[in-house]
């Protein structure tokens, strides 16, 4: 049916299309490559994917063995013709076409540009039109234009299982799209190889043995790439000759070419290699670096050729004429001294009554170096990630950064062993436990590190998510946490633009943002766009309000107000702040929630901070009308170690206060080389804060408990104690889990807050499994505790696509009584597009308002009426 009705679209496009006025020409049949010549790859994500899966450019160099060919994927998630956002002056990096010269250029475009339907189909063929005439009049080589073949998009896949139906939402509009390329590709006398039927057939064979060839729908996974290869390649030049060289030694050649030219391509901290802070280190260290990193690349090329030709390499590969680096002198006048982690102790100030300990160091752990981010797991043990390749990858040292797991075997408050989940990572920024196994920042991408058999080591390293801008490895996407309701939230910094590609469209945003990550249905949004400096601090209080740490600022928010929906490249403009800022730059926020801890500091917002106060502050927060505020308190810890530089702090299940110490003199980019030779590479920490007076919490037992039982966890009053507990159900049967909710949500009676929180916590573990469960909703949004109300809006947000009639029930929030109820109805509505929404949202003027529902109905008020003005005959429906 998909294949008529693509005939039927080719059709329509010949007789009425902007095109259909163009003589229609025969396209070539195959691809004419001649010996020596560049061949380059540009397009969206199936095009960026095919630099980690490479199986066509395999078979590429197999078929042409002789040619001695040079392959560069400048592949780019969610590229679309007329829209490739970069970090600042990553034209001069030297991946223009310009400076790679092809002779035959590849561009797989379309998938993105088709989510604007039938109204942005002609803008498509004109912009492809335009395309076609600019890329095949540039002499990119100084000689002659070069050969251009268009790759239509390949099929969406339905995954019903984690129902990501991408074939039923996208591929009617893909093959509209598809049709045009061909058509306008045909009149043009250009090459356009159709990828969308041959994946619907490969999709159709996989799916009737019960299998996938997709991560998410519209992803190829590697046995995906596995399979197209051999369509593509057939495609371009036809059916195939026998490989003179063993494809699998190929194909490892590739790989390793391909890795060395992303730690170029996609080299982190662009914006000190080539943007604008490349003054003064930047200049001195780096040209040195990305010549002997080129030489390395096309060293790769000439070992692929060989490989090619069957013959013989030497296992190691010879860089010896690659060129040396620039020696670098330190400009920190400061003397190093690195002391021990007895001496680090005595160098605490602490609040009255409060000790500090040393979990876990470098003494006892070696591999215990630069730590960055820790969590949690649901057994009681700190998993750590260590980053000594940080700032960045140095050409020719392989990065070997690690996740460690530490463990106190006996009780007694300090690490005793240690396992190494993962290793040969390059700069895991950011880490969060669940769904088997740990999701990890690597950048440009997101990676997931499953654990499939439970024996604490990685199983494989999968990227699930690409686009993650990388001008700044300490801007990168981290402080991860779990929302609350089972999505995933981490930070990015300014300098980035990331652009994002989903089977439900592509998501952007540049200079500093939230991210909102589903990792079920693979859905994301840009939670916050906003002109951070560099957040890294996220946290939630007990009823689900989000709170946010800019840390180069040292700035703090209440989320909710600037978390509406904007429309890229729009960002919120300045909102207020909590509390008063002390000191920058911070590292790390969290709620006292321990038993363990005073009760005056229940409640209390910790912050930590890493430059001049090397500490952890602290504030106490009290309700502000629709928002928070807070006034400093005595800070909780300082340190006089010029060395100590906490960068994440958390609770553990004992109740006591974890802090992890990056420990290195030198941390700033901007304020010394990233190769100044005092920055250290081998020193980290781990610290636990306990209190005298009181005596630590019994653990919750967690891991492998019944589904009864940990739903009773749900009651227990540490927060982050309930937050394992949800990410625990998380992973059970949603069958079994979803069953015992429901008793026990039936069995609740009574409007105190210990039950309206139950019944909240409730309807989060609905959330953490995607089932919409509209009555329970709907028992949040009529609770008796404004608190719960709230708590309940921020659900329907997520549910808005999902329940009946989402606009009463944000009429009837809008109209609370209590003003964050109201500030949450207003926010959800910026999240439609339609005169009704806005007619709904301007009635919180009825009630009395603060500053925070002044900011968000003015936010909502400029989304809706863009959208309208945009769309008036959507709008109105």
């Amino acid at each position: 049916m998909t294949r008529l009705w693509t005939r039927l679209a080719c059709a329509a496009l010949a007789l009425g299309s902007a095109s259909a006025g163009i003589a229609r020409a025969e396209a070539p049949k195959t691809l004419e490559i001649k010996p020596g010549e560049t061949v380059v790859l540009i397009g969206n994500t199936l095009a960026e994917r095919m630099l980690y899966f490479p199986d066509f450019e395999v078979l590429l160099h197999a078929r042409f063995p002789e040619h001695k060919l040079v392959f560069r994927n400048l592949g780019w998630s969610a590229d679309e013709l007329t829209l490739r956002p970069r970090s600042q002056d990553f034209k001069d990096h030297g991946h223009n076409l310009e400076d790679h010269k092809p002779q035959v250029l590849l561009a797989a475009f379309g998938f993105n540009e088709s989510f604007g339907g039938k109204n942005g189909l002609a803008k498509f063929e004109k912009d492809l039109a335009d395309f076609i005439k600019q890329s095949t009049t540039t002499k990119y080589d100084g000689q002659n234009p070069p050969r251009l073949v268009l790759l239509t998009p390949i099929a969406n896949e339905d995954h019903a299982g984690r129902k990501i139906l991408a074939g039923k939402m996208n591929n009617e509009q893909i093959a509209t799209y598809v049709a045009a390329m061909k058509t306008i590709a045909a009149a043009h006398d250009i090459q356009c190889v159709d990828l969308f039927e041959p994946s619907q057939a490969l999709y159709a064979k996989a799916n009737a043995d019960g299998k996938y060839l997709t991560i998410n729908g519209c992803h190829l996974s590697a046995e995906g790439y596995r399979q197209l290869a051999p369509v593509l390649d057939e495609a371009l030049f036809g059916k195939a000759p026998a490989p003179k060289g063993d494809l699998k030694k190929i194909k490892a050649e590739v790989a390793e070419k391909n890795l060395q030219f992303f730690y170029d391509y996609r080299a982190v901290n662009g914006f000190y290699i080539y943007g604008g802070r490349k003054n003064p280190f930047g200049v001195v260290n780096f040209p040195a670096e990305f010549k002997k990193l080129r030489k390395m690349i096309a060293n790769r090329d000439e070992r692929i050729w060989q490989a090619a030709q069957g013959k013989d390499l030497p296992a190691k590969i010879d860089d010896g004429n690659t060129g040396e680096f620039t020696t670098i002198e330190t400009n920190f006048k400061n003397e190093v001294a690195l002391t021990s982690p007895d001496e680090a102790q005595k160098s605490f100030t602490l609040a009255p009554d409060f000790e500090i300990t040393c979990f876990a160091s470098e003494k006892d752990f070696p591999d215990l170096q630069d730590p960055v981010a820790f969590v949690f797991d649901n057994k009681g043990r700190l998993w750590v990630t260590c980053c000594p390749s940080y700032p960045m990858y140095l050409p020719g040292t392989p990065p070997n950064d690690k996740i460690l797991i530490l463990e106190d075997t006996n009780g007694d408050g300090k690490a005793d062993k240690q396992t190494v989940f993962a290793d040969g990572l390059h700069l895991p920024i950011g880490i969060e436990l669940g769904d088997g196994g740990a999701y990890v920042s690597a950048q440009p991408s997101l990676m997931f590190l499953p654990d499939k058999d439970g024996d604490d080591k990685a199983d494989s390293k999968e990227l699930v998510l690409h686009g993650f801008d990388s001008a700044d490895s300490h801007h990168s996407i981290s402080a991860f946490e779990w929302g609350p309701g089972g999505d995933m939230y981490f930070e990015e910094g300014t300098f980035h633009h990331t652009q994002i590609e989903t089977p439900y469209g592509p998501e952007r945003v540049k200079n500093a943002g939230v991210f909102r990550y589903e990792p079920r249905t693979d859905k994301v949004d840009i939670h916050v766009s906003y002109g951070f400096a560099n957040p890294w601090g996220y946290c939630f209080d007990k009823w689900g309000q989000d709170f946010c740490a800019d840390a180069s600022g040292g700035a703090n928010y209440v989320a909710a107000a600037f978390s509406g929906d904007v429309d890229y490249p729009r960002k919120h403009p300045g909102l207020k702040q909590f509390l008063v800022k002390q000191w920058r730059p911070t590292c790390g926020c969290q709620f006292v929630s321990s038993r363990h801890f005073p009760d005056e500091m229940q409640g209390d917002y910790l912050l930590n901070n890493c430059i001049s106060f090397q500490g952890t502050l602290q504030y106490r927060m009290k309700d502000e009308a629709s928002g928070f505020a807070a006034d400093p308190v005595e800070p909780l810890m300082r340190s006089a170690d010029p060395n100590f530089r906490p960068v994440d702090l958390d609770f553990a299940p004992d109740g006591s206060l974890y802090i992890l110490d990056w420990y290195n003199p030198l941390i700033g980019h901007m304020q010394h080389s990233v190769r100044d030779p005092k920055r250290d590479h081998t020193h980290g920490r781990v610290w636990r804060i306990t209190y005298k007076k009181k005596p630590l919490v019994e653990p919750v037992r967690i891991a492998g408990e019944p589904i009864e039982k940990l739903l009773d966890g749900l009651k227990t009053y540490e927060d982050r104690t309930r937050y394992r507990v949800r990410r625990e159900l998380r992973g059970r049967p949603t069958k079994d889990v979803m069953a015992a909710v429901d008793k026990v949500a039936a069995s609740l009676q009574g409007d105190d807050e210990a039950t309206q929180h139950l019944l909240v916590e409730l309807l989060w573990v609905k959330q953490h499994h995607d089932v919409v469960d509209e009555t329970l909703l709907d028992r949040a949004l009529t609770s008796k505790d404004g608190r719960a109300r709230a708590a309940g809006v921020r659900v329907l947000c997520q549910w808005r696509d999902r329940v009946k009639e989402p606009l009463k029930k944000l009429e009837a929030a809008v109209n609370d009584e209590h003003p964050r109820v109201r500030l949450e109805g207003v926010r959800t509505l910026s999240f439609f597009g339609s005169q009704d929404a806005l007619d709904i949202a301007v009635q919180v003027l009825i009630h009395p308002t603060d500053e925070y529902i002044d900011y968000v109905l003015k936010e909502t008020t400029a989304t809706l009426e863009g959208r309208i003005k945009a769309n008036p005959q959507a709008s109105a429906q």
